[in-house]
């Protein structure tokens, strides 16, 4: 048996369908049917049942996929090895990012990566949160910042910094929003982020602890855009501490109450590329940048603080 079709066993086992186990592995349906019939006809096995909705393991695929990840791991692991032993680090990484390219110091990033490992090609994406972490684990990038809490046994990570959200209001609402309690808060038009984005997630942290459900609200997925209506009187919205206070300071915005809310911005790969040679060499830039004690890997725990 080869490589490639345990690739596309656990892909297609992983995802539950042929065409979207093709997309994870970037080659076409057939080719990947085409493995999946191979490798059952060399182990004398079905190891799918063909259903209307996708493709469902039989008993038999159950017991052995999880001996198929631990080959393909070991696999990696040799791959890995034999980088280091090369001793330079190479090839293509893809990085999600997400929020101001500022808190994440993207920059610094990129220059530091560059000059310590010039044959190591960045490829940055930007995502929002939610979608970021899905494409981690479905190995559609390598790595990614990240913002949030969110756990899951097979991520691994490493705190950057912690970052605060503020309930902010467009400065002509005022004397609108000044004595409003949070039912008249809700009232007025919010400005959130799709479901699937750890803003949306705080966001109903908060309605949740007040009891409340905004009446009207607009979608939008990127900070820059929801601060920019924020501040053309479209709606409020909780927005980073210090860009909300700068937008105070230049007579834009307001803020309503002591609401604050605090997160953790972390930097997030699969717990099984924590040896990877791409990896480690990440993760030492962003310790020397962001001044860390050490490697610091583990599952992602639930991290969120609420004040007000």
């Amino acid at each position: 048996m080869e490589l490639y079709q345990l690739r596309s066993f656990v892909a297609v086992a992983e995802v539950g369908h042929l065409t979207r186990a093709a997309e994870r592995l970037h080659v076409s349906q057939p080719a990947v049917s085409a493995q999946i019939k191979a490798l059952e006809d060399e182990l004398d096995l079905a190891l799918f049942e063909r259903t209307s909705s996708g493709m469902v393991l039989t008993a038999a695929g159950s017991r052995l996929l999880a001996d198929a990840q631990k080959v393909l791991i070991a696999a990696q692991a040799l791959r890995n090895e034999a980088k280091a032993l090369k001793g330079q680090v190479a090839g293509k990484v893809r990085v999600g990012t997400m929020t101001d390219p500022g808190v994440i110091r993207i920059g610094e990033f990129l220059n530091s990566t560059v000059e310590r490992h010039p044959l190591l090609q960045v490829e940055l994406h930007h995502e929002i949160t939610g979608v970021a972490f899905d494409k981690v684990l479905s190995r559609e990038l390598d790595a990614s910042f990240y913002y949030g809490d969110l756990e899951h046994p097979e991520v691994s990570r490493m705190r950057l910094r912690q970052t605060r959200y503020r309930l902010a209001a467009p400065a002509a609402w005022s004397e609108r929003v000044d004595n409003a309690d949070w039912s008249d808060i809700a009232l007025l038009p919010w400005i959130i982020t799709p479901s699937i984005s750890t803003h949306h997630k705080l966001m109903r942290t908060l309605f949740d602890k007040h009891g409340i459900e905004p009446v009207k609200v607009v979608e939008a997925d990127q900070e820059s855009v929801i601060s920019s209506l924020v501040v053309s009187g479209v709606g409020l919205s909780l927005i980073r501490e210090e860009l909300a206070l700068e937008k105070v300071a230049a007579g834009e915005v307001c803020l309503w109450k002591d609401v604050r809310l605090e997160t953790t911005v972390w930097f997030i790969y699969l717990l099984e590329r924590s040896d990877d040679p791409v990896i480690r060499a990440l993760l030492g830039v962003l310790r020397d940048i962001w001044k860390l004690p050490g490697l610091a890997a583990g599952p992602v725990v639930p991290e969120i603080s609420l004040q007000g």
